[in-house]
């Protein structure tokens, strides 16, 4: 039996596989993540017990996102200890003089340098590594020399009366060799006890300034992440669920508690993966190809653009403002979310989100002391969630509590209960609309040739508005829509990530085909390392980050061994004309990191799912339902109830535990055996 738990904002969800069927379970998210998710697990579970626990967690994002980590201290090499601040050019909204950047998580009083050792000349073998790494450094430092016993001593001292709960290292040439690295690490960890975080191993790769946000990033985060997954796994062993605990990656893959504590940032995205991954499994099951993954839960909403059965990923990303140099599923995040707040700017126009009223107090209509309107609250006014039942199975909802927070935030913008309600939807709406446009149009992707897979709690009441208003392929309502996360995290693989920066001759292709197997090796190694398995099990794919010569930007392309200059070049140039509309075949390339991903089978895959089964009374009455045009009678439909081929014709809500479904008057659902719904229109 495998456990499954994803955490969100307002919600916990919960997927058992027990080896024939599904269970599934949700539960108001607490303060300390780790109650609500032994508390649910144990709910589902009864005096049932599980061999494997999988988790996605939001403990690294919210600790970011509050600015709750660790006193972190910064070691570089003398010189550069500002570079963190200082950044690169661009700016975060060019023509918006009143934004700044984010704030460095380390300030100058907690960065210190360490002497850098005698300079080698232009026989030196780093001499040339500036122009190789591509950043505006100058000189020939080299970090393969030992420091300065005495000028760690200093720095030793220095650290101590900075107070530093932990330690990032990022000497200038680390990703390179990293020996001066390890020695400074080894040294601190002895004399101060605390976590110390090197760049090497966080993100060996070039660019200074990115890899030393990075590191710093996963400094900061070391304790936050450790206290949590060591608490959850003695919350989860004196429950009776097991204390070895697998947790999603940002990549879109699982790792040890153990990697986990080590790489934190690696788990930034860990809460959004999980249902990116289920996605693209689903897609493989319709055979669709073009993919956007919409996941709206109680405080935010998340979408990810998947192209033949693979999500986008990146390499680097901003996350609050901070570069983040690991790879991560392509998800972009927005404020909008069933729990966002609708209020009234200076200007007097209605606004909704990004602040969330969370799990606790809650919309109003929770009836835990909650008063400001979300947009749950606009859903229940509107007829589309039922005043008479219970959200996610064990929240019942206060109707006219909800209708005086609403009717109090009209009167502030002159407008009655329903036509407050739908502004509140229209505006979340053209948010989330927004988002699909950056991982699809501003992507170089059409959305138009994509269908949209929607899921959360909240997220199929609001699919084919946002669908037809960007004139997509359809909408899928995955089966468990409501804990599709969750689920996804059974579907997830046992992944880890590796690259490597160095200079490649594309004329060589045996050369590159050794160091390709080099990276390859060091990803099953400690995938290996991490995993009792078998290396026949391991499955290793190879990118090659590729760009035009001096391009600042890179575009990874697949990897097969034995592929030679002219075909890395025609998939380059073809991937750079989908990502940017254009291509120089005419141009030099360069391939710059070698990355591999290596994976181990999930606990479960879609074939191993039963067939659907319909259970219950099919339909459920009908309800009032106000649209934009007006008040509509609505057929009520339990969707456990349905089995495939059957259709269902708007204006109707479909219902379930976790989650509900709208269809306007000319929409229609269509049970797929895989039991997903297929919204047409």
């Amino acid at each position: 039996m495998t456990l499954g738990v994803d955490v969100g904002g307002t919600f916990t969800d919960l997927t058992v596989w027990d080896g024939r069927r599904l269970h599934v379970g949700k539960t108001s998210s607490t303060v300390d993540q780790s109650e609500g998710v032994v508390d649910g697990a144990r709910e589902l579970l009864g005096d049932q017990r599980v061999e494997t626990f999988l988790h996605g967690t939001t403990v690294a994002t919210n600790a970011l996102l509050e600015r709750r980590g660790a006193r972190t201290a910064l070691v570089t090499d003398a010189g550069f200890d500002d570079l963190i601040e200082i950044g690169r050019q661009d700016r975060p909204s060019l023509y918006d003089s009143f934004v700044d950047r984010a704030v460095p998580l380390v300030g100058r009083d907690g960065r210190f340098e360490v002497a850098t050792p005698d300079r080698g000349g232009a026989d030196h073998p780093q001499h040339d590594d500036r122009a190789a790494d591509g950043d505006a450094t100058d000189g020939d430092t080299t970090d393969g020399d030992t420091t300065d016993a005495a000028a760690v001593d200093r720095l030793v001292s220095e650290l101590r009366s900075y107070g530093a709960e932990t330690v990032a290292i990022c000497l200038l040439y680390g990703y390179r060799d990293p020996s001066r690295e390890q020695e400074l690490a080894e040294r601190l960890r002895v004399e101060l006890g605390v976590p110390v975080c090197c760049s090497h191993a966080v993100s060996g790769e070039f660019r200074e300034y990115e890899r030393i946000s990075t590191t710093v990033l996963n400094a900061y985060l070391t304790p936050v992440v450790e206290r949590y997954l060591r608490n959850l796994q003695q919350r989860a062993a004196g429950a009776g669920l097991p204390d070895r605990v697998e947790v999603m990656r940002s990549s879109g893959g699982l790792m040890s508690v153990e990697a986990a504590c080590d790489l934190p940032a690696a788990v930034l995205l860990s809460g959004p993966a999980g249902g990116v991954v289920a996605s693209a499994e689903l897609g493989r099951e319709l055979g669709l190809d073009h993919l956007v993954s919409f996941d709206m839960g109680g405080t935010s909403t998340d979408v990810c653009r998947i192209d033949g059965g693979r999500p986008e990923v990146a390499y680097e990303r901003d996350v609050d403002g901070l570069p983040c140099r690991l790879p991560s599923v392509a998800v972009h995040t927005v404020g909008a979310g069933g729990g966002s707040i609708g209020w009234v700017d200076e200007g007097g126009a209605l606004r909704v989100g990004p602040q969330s009223a969370g799990a606790h107090p809650g919309p109003a209509c929770y009836g835990r002391g909650g008063h400001a309107a979300t947009v749950t609250d606009a859903n229940l006014v509107l007829g589309r969630l039922d005043p008479d039942g219970e959200l996610a199975g064990s929240v019942a909802l206060d109707l006219d509590a909800a209708r005086q927070a609403v009717e109090a935030l009209g009167e502030r913008v002159g407008l009655d209960v329903t036509d407050t309600a739908l502004g509140m939807l229209r505006i979340a709406e053209e948010h989330m609309a927004r988002a699909i446009r950056v991982v699809s149009v501003e992507e170089g992707a059409d959305p138009r040739e994509a269908a949209l897979v929607s899921f959360g709690g909240a997220g199929g009441m609001h699919a084919t508005a946002l669908a037809r208003n960007l004139e997509m392929d359809g909408v899928v309502v995955p089966p468990f829509a409501g804990v599709f996360s969750a689920f996804g995290l059974l579907l997830s693989p046992r992944r880890t990530d590796r690259a490597l920066s160095t200079e490649v001759d594309l004329d060589d292709p045996e050369g590159l085909a050794g160091l390709a197997r080099q990276v390859a090796d060091e990803a099953q190694a400690e995938l290996l390392g991490e995993a009792s398995a078998d290396a026949s099990d391991v499955e290793v794919e190879v990118r090659l980050d590729v760009r035009y010569l001096g391009q600042a930007h890179e575009t990874p392309v697949p990897y097969t061994s034995g592929d030679d200059a002219v075909t890395i070049a025609e998939r380059f140039h073809a991937a750079h004309r989908r990502r940017n509309g254009f291509a120089r075949p005419e141009d030099p390339i360069e391939v710059v990191t070698i990355r591999a991903e290596a994976t181990l089978p999930p606990a479960l895959t879609w074939d191993q799912l039963p067939a659907v089964e319909p259970v219950g009374e099919a339909r459920r009455g009908e309800r009032r339902v106000v649209t934009a045009d007006g008040p509509v009678t609505a057929q009520v439909w339990w969707r456990p109830a349905l089995g495939p081929g059957d259709r269902v014709e708007g204006p109707a809500v479909i219902e379930e535990r976790e989650a509900t479904t709208y269809l306007g008057p000319d929409e229609v659902a269509e049970v797929h055996p895989s039991g997903a719904l297929r919204l047409t229109w």
